[in-house]
């Protein structure tokens, strides 16, 4: 990856872009106060670094999908491999190596029952370097695990309202059918992929593309997410936190820890504990300072695991 000067016009692009990401370049212009060919620009020279890549996700839930999140233990030297074959799933979202490299963590979204179970109950279990594998169901996400790392966050109230005015809200319920995986699979690749493209990949019309993702983004069962690199930006150390809570304060505990900064995910789940937290801080002592002045002054927070992020295999984008 090239060396990327990152100024706040670019950090004020990148959450603009989290906030809708197939917005025209002109509307993120008058948001942000420059020309559309400026936000352009800086767009291109982005996304040409790697650093920011805007994604089409589907809501499990909205679709009535369970939502899992697997733990996968290997033998040393193998889990890249493991990682790597996961990543390449369409079912699958931020494959990650943590613990020393020889443990994956990764998210499931699988459009059905037979399609979660043949991952979790008979692929994994028959591959040879798989020593483990544990399965969580994603029970409750609390707050909002849609719009990105709050860290990366720099537009005001009222920038963000803006751009939103725009998403397209409370339309009729949408089911998803074997012929929107063409389109999905487009637009995981690249969200701000144009209509001609997505005709081309769906063998629908342009305007018949355009209806289906308006449809899809109005029934809340597609959003836009943003791969982006925290590390240009800041934020060195990421973990996973496992921790076990009373379930009759789960949803207090929960939610106060969803409300840190520091936060990207926070959801209760099953397994041998119930609550799951992905964090994000800028270097070492920063995480430190996390586990022992806003976790450790949580009083209901038993033991907590935490599992340093080694390597980001995949994101929430389809593997490039």
């Amino acid at each position: 990856m090239e060396s990327v000067t990152f100024d706040h016009l670019d950090r004020s692009l990148v959450h603009a872009l989290m906030v809708d990401g197939r917005a025209p370049f002109a509307r993120f212009g008058e948001v942000l106060g420059v020309s559309d060919r400026t936000v352009a620009r800086r767009y291109a020279r982005l996304r040409g670094a790697g650093i920011v890549r805007p994604v089409g996700a589907i809501d499990a839930a909205a679709v009535g999908s369970a939502r899992w999140v697997i733990r996968v233990r290997c033998q040393p030297g193998s889990a890249g491999e493991v990682a790597l074959a996961l990543a390449r799933r369409e079912d699958t979202q931020w494959v990650h190596l943590v613990s020393g490299g020889t443990e994956i963590t990764a998210s499931l979204h699988s459009w059905s029952p037979e399609e979660r179970d043949e991952l979790i109950l008979h692929r994994l279990q028959r591959t040879e370097p798989v020593v483990s594998v544990t399965a969580h169901s994603v029970l409750n996400v609390f707050g909002n695990d849609v719009g990105g790392f709050r860290g990366l966050h720099v537009l005001d109230d009222a920038q963000v309202a803006a751009l939103s005015t725009g998403l397209p809200r409370g339309g009729r319920p949408a089911i998803l059918t074997d012929t929107d995986r063409p389109l999905l699979r487009a637009l995981s690749h690249d969200g701000r992929t144009g209509y001609p493209a997505l005709a081309a990949a769906t063998g629908w019309s342009e305007s018949t593309v355009a209806r289906r993702i308006e449809a899809l983004r109005a029934a809340g069962v597609l959003y836009f997410d943003v791969d982006v690199d925290e590390k240009v930006m800041g934020f060195h150390t990421e973990a996973r936190l496992w921790a076990s809570v009373p379930p009759s304060h789960l949803a207090d505990t929960g939610a106060a820890i969803a409300a840190h900064p520091e936060v990207a995910f926070c959801a209760a789940t099953t397994g041998a504990t119930n609550l799951l937290a992905a964090v994000v801080c800028r270097d070492g002592p920063d995480f430190y300072r996390y586990l022992t002045e806003r976790i450790g002054a949580l009083p209901l927070v038993r033991e907590v695991e935490t599992a340093p992020l080694m390597r980001t295999v995949k994101r929430s984008g389809a593997l490039q």
